[in-house]
């Protein structure tokens, strides 16, 4: 008790720089009780306190000892620190296992906490609402759906707990990292894979194959009214556009009124695109496939983004999110036909071409009414520029600009097949772990193949999320004569199709290649002697005219390259037969749709 006053005392000063608050009093305080079995520690210190790891795995054993027929907790893998990430199956039935789940006649809610481990109100909302379950409040819930719950993803962020975490947030009073351990953003892994935390994600995905999936987080920027912001990629840049459109007209209307009608204020998931002057307009987030709502995006899988408003009090944030997922649940389980129906459709369609990088609109769009906060603008003599101050007082902004990302930075063709050497073994155990199906080759290759040749790349100058990230520009070119026996196939034509094309076309910005899993090939391990080269070169030149023409085109061509003698060499040395064929090319083969072109109209392609 004593340990908790003291948090108590610290939340209370270490909030003081916060901007003022608009009083809140929501209905959703009902939900709180204050006594009796499996009060939680949120609850008990008056909404200021998330308990520690082992605080929170002891709930857990007491909610599956509480109600066991309905309750079993797993241990779904390990972080680097070796703690257990535990999550908790809850079922009507008591269908723990996930071929028995996948066999129920209820739809599935995956809810996942903590991976931003500051941001931990999901782990407290969902306490409660199983403790309603479990003492027989809300026996309704599992008549709807079965929950798969996640109290901690990021474990070993949430045990480095400090009241200076983070400091635009208003609670908990003691609050863990974002990142891991290891330094690294598990909502930046969701492609590439490196954390355990993610691939233990990923695994509960595969194996029980949810209806829905939910990424619970506190948001921060700007000040307003909104306490409960989530969101969705917007159908106009969707991958999944039905998911979109079925999430849009059958769960939001119902999450929405579920949470105004408990005192709650649901807001659209947008940021700012100025921090220092609010009017400027807002930013249209569309997430790409390193995030997990990006990530199911592609992977047809239904995944609401939950941004809670850092500024708004803790006990607010955690009874929103309560009241979200009481409306979520409900939506699921009136409208999981609808859902089931759009994810069909997006699983068996896979375009001809894939948009990979999006920018934001130079021109925007419009948000009729956004309830903002009223705010000063002052030059500040510690920044020496103009700051902004929230006032604490109500302002709805007409018309606000909204600058979405629907831009079309890139797009690429998309293959029918790409073609892994059996050396990657790596990338085949991640490919798998993403659900994406792999198929090993016996007998040789009939058919025509290309590689990607690096043109132009170039490294990252900082690494990001441990790595140095690579862009590149390419040529294809066509493969003679492979043998692709043992190799592996991943086709395009498949539920994971567009997921795959993120994740091995070389110029998606979120692919293996951009994360720098091909970064061997840009290293030369063989090279050329000029007393050896210059001889071999004169016979090559003299037994190949068209080789000697080329060469002499480019000294007379080329000023910088004919005073150049390394280069000229290395030119040489190039169209030998000596250069490592290997160097700058992409060793994951693709292969094409041929184009045939039809009489009379050969601007048409089937």
């Amino acid at each position: 008790m004593f340990a908790s006053l003291l948090f108590l005392s610290a939340s209370v000063a270490y909030d003081a720089h916060l901007p003022p608050l608009i009083e809140w009093q929501g209905q959703s305080v009902e939900l709180l009780q204050k006594q009796g079995p499996l009060t939680t520690d949120f609850e008990l210190s008056d909404g200021e306190i998330s308990p520690d790891y082992a605080g929170t795995m002891a709930f857990v054993d007491r909610l599956v000892a509480a109600n066991p027929t309905q309750f079993k907790s797993q241990t779904i893998g390990y972080s680097n620190s070796k703690r257990a990430i535990k999550m908790l199956v809850a079922s009507e039935q008591g269908f723990f296992e996930a071929g028995k789940m996948a066999n129920s006649t209820k739809p599935t809610i995956f809810i996942q906490a903590g991976i931003h481990a500051g941001e931990i109100d999901g782990k407290d909302a969902m306490f409660m609402l199983l403790r309603d379950i479990a003492t027989g409040k809300r026996r309704d819930i599992l008549k709807k759906v079965n929950i798969l719950f996640i109290p901690i993803l990021n474990v070993d962020g949430h045990e480095r707990s400090s009241v200076f975490n983070r400091i635009n947030q208003r609670g908990p009073a003691k609050m863990g990292f974002r990142t891991n351990a290891n330094n690294l953003n598990l909502n930046r892994d969701f492609t590439k894979l490196d954390t355990p935390e993610v691939r233990s994600v990923l695994k509960v995905i595969n194996d029980y194959n949810p209806n829905l999936y939910i990424d619970i987080h506190v948001t921060d920027g700007a000040d307003y009214q909104y306490d409960v912001t989530y969101g969705y990629n917007p159908v106009f840049s969707s991958e999944s556009p039905a998911v979109s459109d079925t999430l849009n007209q059958f769960f939001k209307p119902v999450i929405d009124n579920t949470l105004a009608e408990q005192g709650h204020t649901p807001g659209p998931l947008v940021f700012v695109m100025d921090k220092r002057d609010f009017k400027k307009g807002l930013a249209g987030w569309v997430a790409t496939p390193r995030y997990s709502n990006g990530w199911g995006d592609l992977k047809s899988l239904p995944t609401i983004l939950v941004e809670n408003h850092s500024l708004k009090p803790y006990k607010q944030r955690v009874l929103g999110t309560y009241v979200f997922l009481d409306g979520v649940i409900n939506a699921l389980s009136t409208h999981s036909h609808e859902l089931a129906n759009a994810v069909k459709k997006e699983q068996e369609f896979v375009p001809k071409q894939l948009i990979v990088k999006r920018g934001y609109a130079k021109q925007a769009d419009t948000i009729a009414q956004f309830k903002g906060i009223e705010y000063s603008s002052s030059m500040n003599v510690l920044s020496g520029q103009n700051e902004v101050k929230y006032l604490g007082k109500a302002q709805t902004y007409i018309d606000l600009p909204i600058y979405w990302q629907k831009d079309v930075g890139h797009t690429v063709e998309v293959p029918k097949a790409f073609f892994i050497p059996p050396v990657y073994s790596d990338i085949i155990e991640k490919l798998k772990l993403h659900g994406v199906s792999v198929n090993k080759l016996e007998g040789a290759n009939t058919q025509p193949l290309k590689v990607a040749k690096v043109t132009e790349h170039s490294f990252d100058k900082a690494p990001f999320e441990g790595r140095f990230r690579v862009s590149a520009s390419f040529d294809y070119l066509p493969v003679i004569n492979i043998d692709l026996d043992g190799w592996y196939q991943v086709t395009t034509q498949q539920k994971a199709g567009e997921l795959a094309v993120h994740l091995l076309h070389p110029e998606a910005p979120d692919s293996f290649f951009a994360w720098g899993e091909f970064n061997t090939i840009f290293q030369r391990t063989e090279y050329m002697e000029n007393y050896a080269l210059i001889p071999y070169a004169r016979k090559m030149l003299k037994d190949n005219p068209t080789l000697a023409l080329a060469f002499d085109k480019r000294i007379n061509d080329d000023k910088a390259f004919s005073l150049d003698p390394d280069a000229r060499l290395n030119w040489l040395y190039e169209h030998s037969p000596f250069y490592d064929q290997a160097y700058l090319k992409y060793p994951i083969l693709m292969s094409f749709e041929e184009k045939v072109v039809i009489p009379d109209q050969k601007d048409k392609e089937i």
